[in-house]
């Protein structure tokens, strides 16, 4: 009967945990000792929550997801044979997952222009070669890119100084194609570009608005906070436009009653266009200042720009906001209400905000809805940029960003020279490129040497084959990694160097990173020896020395407590990083809560209301709006080909079904989808979407990409495009 609930939701789409937990263990049975020892004493590498073992900082109990358990065979699993790269036309055409099944890389291996395949190569012989293309080239030609694959903060820290004393600012990582736009909106309207609370503040706050978020699937364990909030009075509002199924309802294997019968996340759902939430959000804005819905002592005494805001929406038609928002008055006044009646509230948002080119903007407009109500430096309120990766956050924060330095300070003459004077070398005084710039500076023939720690480009960013094609003009690429990607297998312009890195857990001295709510934690070694593989701070420090030979003696950072050490002294707010030595070892930078007593790190110790424009976007008549979704993945890494919280393939173009109703289309029906750039064909999977509205996984879609629009805040690519729609394939 309709409602009735199943015991463990049988019969329904949802992930059978249990299950996969059984197939992990299957998967690993070759360590399970070793997979053991990382569950229960490290620090989760997979999204930004920093559970430590078992457990965290935020409820009591047993945490563990399936994304983490999915990601322990990369650090179980043997090493592959050499042998098997001495010639890749066999592996040509070979999916990621089939790639990195092979086996961690064991040994330095080098493959030159015209040769079929690589062969290993000596750890000193390796990075001479590398560090004599340094040499031999122009630092405005060379350029660094590291992923939040497991990376610490001690990788971080000495990468973006390995860089800074080879001449270059160009260093950029993951944090660029997701917060971005986080980062230079919070920072120009609040002083701060990180979460201003802390997940305790979930629980018992009157309202959590998720705006184009979904931790279901990006952050699983977040819904066990979200069931303990609900339980505890919480209401949660989902502004995005799909009504994800993970968080209309979800099964948490730890909670006995959630397990049998599941629990209801999401109380409120305000189903946006794409691309919409700038005019939904501003309409939301609209009503609360026309009604007077604000906290007139926050504004008036606390923050600045209000009075430019308030006539800026009051000018605005509702006309106009509805057309752009895909949704009526009647859902922004309910909203509108909602953030009314909360006395408390925390804000949460991921990439399904900033992965446009307006992805700036929409922060602001999530940022002055907060202030309105000055839900921000206090308790059970906040601002939350969630991480979706575990190293993310740090990244940032110790300066691989090429247009900041350690702590995130600009890049200025004055800056530069503070760092030279701890560091005792020059530090280059202009910003560097971006990781889109780079490619596209490659794509010129612009970029003489590319290292790459972790990640895969050539399906990061938007429109795969002209990727492909940069990447393969580039003289020397090197990738340091802990298994094989399609992105080495490119034709070597040159050349192309593959370096063994351990993981996290193999680190000599242990390691750290920084979750989404600022709490550095210490991750202890795991010890685990595969082939000739290094600590992947070592090989960033080992590069630069060979480089510049003269600098080995002062360089420091020789050993991972003495890289903590200086990030405390470099890295003022992170004093206490350098006391973190055992498993559980966390220190939360910042505190509890940023902008306490609503005093705000701003000249004038104010936020900032800011005036957004709503964005400037064209409909081509008969064409659809496409976005890109995640499915059963992690980044790139894809684990399963029909994600289990949808129950879409990953050739699935998610679609209305009164849009597919009114082309007499059917679930399963072929179709093609054309953009400017490319085509994709895939099948329909009708689902819950807004009308008008196409969504495809990523990172398959990126061929329908282009790859020119970018956020001007930030410079995260936009991962949108206008697509046209034909019935069968090509």
């Amino acid at each position: 009967m309709p409602g009735r609930r199943l015991p463990f939701g049988l019969g329904q789409t949802k992930p059978h945990h249990f299950r996969g937990m059984a197939r992990v263990a299957w998967e690993n049975r070759d360590r399970l000792g070793y997979a053991w020892k990382i569950l229960s004493r490290g620090v989760c590498d997979g999204c930004a929550l920093g559970t430590t073992g078992l457990r965290d900082w935020t409820i009591d109990g047993i945490h563990l997801c399936m994304t983490r358990l999915h990601l322990l065979r990369l650090n179980t699993m043997p090493a592959l044979d050499p042998a098997v790269l001495v010639d890749v036309r066999p592996l040509a055409g070979r999916s990621n997952a089939a790639l990195r099944a092979l086996g961690r890389l064991p040994v330095p291996l080098r493959r030159r222009r015209g040769e079929a395949g690589f062969r290993p190569i000596a750890w000193d012989d390796a990075l001479a070669a590398v560090a004599a293309r340094i040499r031999t080239t122009r630092p405005e030609r060379f350029a660094f890119y590291l992923t939040a694959r497991g990376l610490t903060n001690e990788t971080y820290y000495v990468a973006q100084k390995a860089a800074r004393l080879l001449g270059t600012n160009n260093i950029d990582n993951a944090a660029r194609l997701c917060h971005s736009p986080s980062t230079a909106a919070m920072t120009e309207m609040l002083g701060t570009a990180a979460s201003t609370c802390s997940y305790r503040d979930w629980l018992g706050t009157d309202l959590i608005v998720f705006v184009g978020s979904n931790p279901a699937n990006d952050q699983p364990v977040a819904i066990k906070y979200l069931e303990r909030a609900k339980r505890l009075g919480t209401a949660v509002a989902m502004v995005n436009p799909y009504r994800e199924p993970g968080m209309e309802r979800y099964w948490v294997p730890s909670i006995a009653r959630s397990a049998l019968f599941g629990t209801d996340v999401t109380d409120h759902w305000f189903t946006v266009r794409t691309g919409g939430d700038v005019a939904f959000l501003t309409g939301v804005a609209k009503v609360m200042i026309e009604r007077g819905w604000f906290d007139a002592r926050f504004v008036t005494e606390h923050a600045t720009g209000f009075t430019e805001l308030a006539v800026h929406v009051r000018a605005l038609g509702w006309e106009a906001l509805e057309a752009d928002a895909g949704l009526s008055r009647a859902d922004m006044e309910r909203l509108a209400v909602l953030l009314r009646d909360a006395d408390t509230a925390v804000l949460v948002w991921s990439m399904g905000v900033t992965q446009h080119a307006h992805g700036g903007d929409a922060v602001r407009s999530i940022v002055n809805l907060a202030l309105l109500r000055g839900f921000v430096g206090r308790a059970r309120c906040g601002l939350m940029p969630i991480r979706g990766h575990s190293g993310v956050q740090g990244g940032a924060e110790m300066g691989a960003y090429a247009t900041a330095l350690p702590g995130g300070r600009p890049i200025t003459p004055e800056a530069a020279a503070e760092l030279e004077r701890a560091w005792g070398f020059r530090v280059p005084t202009t910003p560097g490129l971006t990781a889109p710039e780079m490619v596209e500076a490659a794509a010129r023939g612009e970029l003489d040497v590319l290292y790459s720690v972790g990640g895969n480009l050539l399906h990061t960013l938007p429109d795969t084959a002209w990727v492909a094609s940069a990447l393969g003009r580039v003289p020397c690429r090197v990738h340091q990694d802990i298994v094989l990607t399609d992105q080495m297998l490119l034709e070597p312009a040159d050349e192309v160097v593959l370096l063994p890195a351990q993981t996290r857990y193999e680190q000599s001295g242990g390691g750290t990173e920084t979750t989404t709510e600022r709490r550095i934690v210490f991750s202890p070694e795991i010890p685990r020896q595969v082939g000739a593989a290094r600590a992947e701070w070592r090989i960033l420090r080992d590069l630069a020395c060979a480089a510049v030979p003269e600098a080995a003696a002062t360089f420091g950072c020789a050993d991972a407590a003495a890289i903590r050490a200086e990030i405390a002294r470099i890295v003022p707010f992170y004093a206490g990083i350098e006391r973190l030595a055992a498993a559980g070892d966390s220190v939360q930078w910042g505190g509890p809560h940023l902008c306490t007593e609503w005093r705000f790190p701003t000249n004038d110790g104010k936020a900032r209301f800011r005036v957004v424009p709503l964005p400037v976007r064209s409909a081509l008549p008969g064409t659809f709006a496409l976005s890109t979704r995640r499915g059963k993945q992690f980044n790139t890494l894809v684990y399963a080909e029909t994600d289990p919280l949808t129950g879409a393939p990953r050739d699935a173009v998610l679609m209305n079904p009164d849009d597919a109703a009114e082309r007499r289309l059917r679930a399963g029906d072929v179709v093609t989808l054309a953009s400017e750039h490319g085509r994709f064909t895939g099948r329909v999977f009708l689902a819950p979407i807004a009308r008008g509205d196409l969504q495809v996984h990523w990172p398959e879609g990126n061929v329908l990409i282009g790859r020119g629009a970018r956020d001007a805040t930030g410079g995260v690519p936009d991962y949108n495009a206008r697509v046209r729609l034909e019935v069968g394939a090509p």
